[in-house]
Order: C-alpha cells, then sequence, then structure tokens
C-alpha cells in the first residue's frame, strides 16, 4: 500500500515509480511470453525446414548453375525452374522456410514495435 505523501506528491494522471516499474515488468513478461511462444516456434521450424533442404538438395550446385548475368529476370525464372524440378519433400520444405521466416519476421516486428511504442510511454 502506498503512503500518502507518494500520492500527494503526483499530478492527476501522471504514474507514481511503483506503477513506471510494475509496467515495464508486465510489458517485459508479455513481451517474454510472445517471444517464447511464437518466435521459438517459428526459429525451430525454419532452422528444422532448412537442415531438412541441406541433407537433400546439394545447395553448392545449385548456387554453381544458377546464371551469372546478374538479370534479375533470368535468377527468378533459374530459381521456379529449380523449385519445379525437385522432388515434392524439397519443395515442401522450401515452403516451410519461407513461411516460418515471413512469420518470424512478422513477430520480430510487432515484438519490436510493442517494446517501443510502451518503452516511452
Amino acid at each position: 500500500m502506498m503512503n500518502n505523501t507518494m500520492i500527494e506528491n503526483t499530478e492527476p494522471g501522471e504514474c507514481t515509480d511503483i506503477e513506471k516499474n510494475v509496467m515495464r515488468r508486465v510489458r517485459l513478461i508479455r513481451i517474454l511470453g510472445l517471444i517464447i511462444s511464437t518466435i521459438v516456434l517459428a526459429i525451430a521450424t525454419f532452422v528444422f525446414a532448412l537442415w531438412g533442404i541441406g541433407k537433400e538438395v546439394w545447395v553448392a550446385r545449385v548456387f554453381q548453375n544458377m546464371p551469372q548475368s546478374g538479370d534479375f529476370t533470368e535468377i527468378v525464372r533459374f530459381y521456379i525452374s529449380a523449385f519445379g524440378h525437385t522432388r515434392f519433400i524439397v519443395q515442401a520444405l522450401a515452403v516451410f522456410t519461407f513461411v516460418s521466416f515471413i512469420y518470424l519476421a512478422r513477430e520480430t516486428i510487432r515484438a519490436l514495435s510493442s517494446f517501443f511504442t510502451h518503452a516511452h510511454a
């Protein structure tokens, strides 16, 4: 329970130091819960899918066969063709990698924006 001098010294609508500390800890716990539950799952999926691709495909050969011209459209056509000519497991792992990377990026941005918007409050 706060004593009366702490309450009397604060302006209406102003938070006390105790309230600021409590809210900072609540935000930290919220961010940690978000990180542990979603980001760890996305990282595990991403790493597992990349590992699976590495086991199924000779990645160095893919990069050796890639067009060296630097033309973006040729490179895109090459990767689409390479994707289409692989086994189903590699295609599925590539999709898992892409989806988990996008999800990881989204969750990271959400966590950082939540942290920075509340850190200045």
